[in-house]
């Protein structure tokens, strides 16, 4: 596939609040995602709430649109995922072969992410490489995991940024997962005493509710702030990185 225009790029449908962080001539893509935004439409009417607006192919993992009256269908296959809980860096791709190499390396564990948090509490030491196992349980349609069961290994890089000096505590923590477990780092979090903040599954009920009548704000405290890798792509080898400003509301409590 040629390039693609930079009218491609400028006349995506994009969700509300989503907003175009970089591309490269390859037609690789990274976009930063709101709280509360969907990756991708799970169901009929969910488009208005998705990454784009429009409907999604679950089979090809691509959105699909036509831009203008009696064109040809534009196509954008999504990478990765986020929980719609969680907001920042999520990537696309504009050419399928391109997407299939970038996915291929999630698979090999060579795209590094790094995602901020809020938790309740604070590690007793700086730096810590948490090493779990962790178990994915259906119910009712929505994955559950638990960690300390099962076989599957679930790795991460934690530091501290910031603790705050508020009432309740709470500590700005940077987590790089080694693993792409689901739910991965709001289990460990909690499986240490720290649950992040607002999270409504895995957290500290209580907690959250006070939180949010002092701050203000419900959301869940897990943003996805950056990613690099390398990749190889029609004969060359080719450099990516992103990053999403970390929103406001995580400073306004430390």
């Amino acid at each position: 596939m040629s390039q693609r225009p930079d009218s491609f790029w400028t006349a995506l449908p994009l969700g509300r609040g989503v907003r175009l962080i970089v591309h490269d001539a390859n037609g690789l893509a990274a976009f930063d995602k709101p709280a509360g935004i969907l990756s991708h439409p799970n169901a009929g009417g969910d488009e208005p709430r998705s990454l784009l607006t429009v409907r999604y192919k679950l089979e090809g993992e691509y959105f699909e649109w036509v831009a203008e009256k009696g064109g040809a269908p534009q196509r954008l296959w999504l990478l990765n995922r986020l929980d719609s809980a969680t907001s920042g860096v999520i990537l696309a791709a504009a050419d399928e072969t391109l997407a299939q190499e970038i996915r291929a390396q999630f698979k090999r564990k060579q795209v590094r992410k790094i995602y901020q948090t809020l938790v309740f509490g604070a590690p007793r030491e700086a730096t810590e490489v948490w090493r779990d196992t962790i178990a994915a349980i259906k119910k009712s349609a929505r994955i559950r995991a638990q960690a300390g069961v099962g076989r599957v290994p679930a790795e991460c890089r934690m530091s501290v940024v910031r603790v705050g000096k508020k009432e309740p505590r709470v500590s700005l923590l940077r987590l790089e997962p080694m693993t792409g477990r689901s739910h991965q780092l709001r289990v460990q979090c909690a499986k240490r005493g720290m649950p992040i903040v607002g999270d409504q599954t895995y957290g500290d009920f209580t907690r959250n509710r006070t939180f949010a009548k002092l701050a203000g704000s419900k959301r869940l405290f897990l943003h996805s702030l950056a990613t690099n890798f390398s990749y190889e792509f029609r004969g060359a080898r080719h450099t990516f990185a992103a990053e999403a400003p970390l929103p406001e509301e995580f400073g306004a409590w430390l």
